[in-house]
């Protein structure tokens, strides 16, 4: 009888079965189901900053790699390959929206967002844009959908950015995108 050998997860671990896998364009994460091998000590800080063991990892594209398997199940965080998940943890959403190009105007507007990783997504039916408020500063946080239930935080500098472009619709201050419109916040609450 053979003996089962134990394999502690690890990001170099993640990191080669990723490029074994990768070929053009994302991976098929939402076709992998590999069995859950523990948690690893890795952490998305809400300004997109990826730590691993405490440490930030300062290679852009080990960071790439890494988001182009991140996976949401029931809340909660993975990053998956063919044959292992991974928990890990993420402050806010696992992407930050760093800038975007608006082209039109008015309701024939179109956003396109890039991410610190560069993913990018066109604000529309398919990637609707949300903002949540914090029940006790207000403070609003943007989001935008980027792919598979995954969401980029919208940095400050692009949020202004969309206030400029922002206009009123039944009541909302909001932006178009796509034919779209996606409220901000209650027109009546707009201090102006």
């Amino acid at each position: 009888m053979r003996e089962q050998k134990t394999v502690t997860p690890s990001a170099d671990g993640i990191a080669a079965s990723v490029r074994a896998a990768a070929k053009r364009g994302l991976p098929p994460v939402h076709l992998w189901n590999p069995p859950f091998c523990g948690d690893l000590d890795m952490r998305i800080a809400r300004d997109g900053t990826w730590f691993y063991l405490g440490s930030p990892i300062s290679r852009p594209e080990l960071v790439k790699l890494f988001s182009s398997v991140i996976k949401k199940e029931d809340g909660k965080y993975f990053l998956v390959t063919p044959v292992e998940k991974v928990g890990i943890t993420v402050d806010g959403a696992p992407f930050v929206a760093v800038d975007f190009e608006a082209t039109g105007s008015g309701t024939d507007q179109v956003l396109e967002f890039v991410t610190k990783t560069e993913d990018s997504a066109i604000a529309g039916p398919d990637h609707p844009i949300r903002v949540v408020r914090d029940a006790q500063t207000g403070e609003p946080s943007p989001y935008v959908h980027i792919r598979a239930d995954l969401e980029a935080l919208i940095d400050r500098k692009s949020f202004y950015r969309l206030i400029e472009l922002g206009t009123h619709s039944d009541g909302w201050f909001g932006v178009w995108s796509s034919g779209q419109f996606f409220p901000i916040i209650p027109s009546n609450e707009l201090d102006i």
